[in-house]
């Protein structure tokens, strides 16, 4: 007997094929069955009739105990917004980002994401949210240098969080070196990653070219952008997920296809913080992996990734109407974020992990003769219904099986003891 039945929805199988009244099988954290019939039992069924079935959205990039400084830097341009940001976060304790990363998760829980990739500080504090939680989660404890350790020490703190918390959780947690960016870590310090990443045989993540200004240092420092720099490093690989990926120039995008690194686009951060249009269209073109990221709430706003579909789409049919159609934006949210995160997960077939959302179709806004159109351009969070993570539910109904009332309340206090404000 299997763990789980989800029938009577739409469920939606790869290549974006729509089952009409199908059913999804669940057993020891993995689908066993996504079509049409079977005759499976299970000890619990959930009734998906006026919804459809689909794999969880994956964020590929974001800074998620940043849910605390949530418009706290509005309307600022790129040098500004980081100048005051910076500020506070040096205030910054582990029980504030455990408040922070609470609030974040719930947000993605009751919103359909089932998996993030997070960079950022007090990692263990948002490790053990995720452990608790039921989310999954690929964690990079972030290195700027010259900011609190020595780099000698930040990268043994970091071999040792890799140690401490990659497979934890049922296999949930995986965990990722994390350097800022080429323009905040040394040439030095970088080799050392990419050594030590090899090494462990642990992903990096990593800020590139996310700025105009980046791309200007880069070149007054090394006379060469990130890119160039880190390809002749021998950093660049498959095993990277390269954040923004902003100012690319054609060699650029050539060389991020040869070395088959992961980009992850974050347009509504991009946009907020005035960084520019990374070229995407001509990426997926190239054949490059490009997933999508909400980046942190500071500047994005938002971890709701149906926003970030939506705004990936339209910010690029600026420049022409027939790029970033909605079925490869949806890849990218699914798939895509997968395949950069290295899981066996975004997409409903025999054998790939149990993480699921269940979407309520019964709005006027999906009255549609286009339900992936729908999906990708007219569906708010609040749309999800269900969030099922490696089989076991997370939310039911709309009912999280956390104390929503009490993560709410502690992040609005820690954001009063840290702005001054919660409004």
């Amino acid at each position: 007997m299997a763990d789980l039945i989800i029938k009577g929805g739409r469920v939606l199988t790869p290549d974006s094929v729509v089952v009409d009244d199908g059913i999804v099988v669940v057993d020891s954290g993995l689908i066993t069955f996504a079509g049409k019939d079977t005759g499976e039992k299970a000890g619990k069924t959930i009734d998906a009739r006026g919804c459809i079935v689909m794999p969880g959205l994956i964020n590929a990039h974001t800074h998620l105990a940043m849910t605390l400084f949530r418009g706290w830097a509005d309307d600022l341009a790129y040098k500004g917004w980081v100048k005051k940001i910076r500020k506070i976060e040096m205030k910054l304790t582990q029980a504030d980002i455990r408040a922070g990363a609470n609030l974040g998760v719930l947000e993605m829980i009751k919103s359909g994401t089932t998996t993030f990739a997070d960079m950022y500080i007090h990692m263990d504090e948002v490790a053990s949210v995720v452990e608790k939680t039921g989310i999954r989660a690929a964690l990079g404890y972030g290195m700027i240098e010259g900011i609190n350790e020595d780099s000698g020490s930040k990268l043994k703190i970091r071999e040792e969080f890799n140690r401490k918390w990659n497979g934890a959780a049922d296999g949930r947690i995986t965990t990722m070196y994390a350097p800022h960016s080429a323009a905040s870590c040394s040439k030095e310090f970088l080799i050392k990653v990419r050594e030590q990443a090899s090494n462990d045989k642990t992903n990096i993540h990593i800020h590139v070219l996310e700025t105009e200004n980046e791309l200007h240092l880069m070149k007054k420092r090394y006379g060469m952008c990130s890119v160039n720099l880190l390809d002749g490093m021998g950093f660049l690989g498959p095993d990277i997920l390269a954040a923004h990926c902003v100012w690319l120039s054609d060699g650029d995008i050539d060389i991020l296809k040869t070395r088959k690194v992961n980009v992850v686009h974050c347009p509504s951060s991009n946009m907020a913080l005035g960084a520019g249009v990374a070229r995407v269209p001509e990426m997926l073109e190239k054949g490059i992996n490009v997933a999508l990221g909400t980046d942190g709430c500071a500047s994005g706003g938002s971890l709701d990734m149906w926003k970030e579909m939506r705004m990936a789409s339209l910010l690029h049919k600026l420049k022409d109407p027939r790029y970033m159609p909605a079925e490869k934006v949806l890849e990218m949210a699914t798939v895509n974020g997968a395949m950069a995160l290295n899981i066996k997960a975004g997409v409903l077939k025999p054998g790939s992990l149990a993480d699921i959302i269940i979407v309520d179709l019964k709005k006027p806004h999906f009255t549609s003769s286009n339900l992936i159109s729908s999906l990708v351009h007219s569906t708010s969070g609040c749309d999800v219904k269900s969030t099922i993570v490696n089989g076991k539910i997370l939310m039911e109904d709309h009912k999280v099986m956390l104390d929503e009332e009490k993560i709410i309340e502690d992040a609005r206090e820690t954001i009063l003891n840290i702005t001054g404000n919660n409004n």
